[in-house]
């Protein structure tokens, strides 16, 4: 399925658009790190959650979690906010 990546991540696919399978969102994440060795770190913490700087959306909506089921026509877009004082 098609994937959108923000520019922050670019440096692991060198571009704005990658496309991984996977029957949940964790599964999409492990086969984009399978692809773009460490990418994977940059949007999950060590306790299996997604990061608080990082929102994923699929088909427009923001995901609920790690365990959400996604089709193979769905398309995810991964944002990254942005921050500073």
């Amino acid at each position: 399925m098609k994937v959108m990546i923000p520019s922050a991540l670019r440096s692991y696919t060198e571009r704005s658009e990658a496309h991984a399978q996977g029957a949940t969102l964790a599964a999409l994440l492990d086969d984009l790190d399978r692809q773009y060795a460490g990418i994977r770190f940059r949007m999950v913490d060590e306790q299996d959650r997604i990061r608080r700087h990082i929102r994923i959306f699929v088909n427009g909506v923001q995901s609920s979690g790690l365990a959400q089921p996604l089709a193979e026509t769905d398309e995810v877009i991964i944002v990254q906010a942005l921050s500073g004082g």
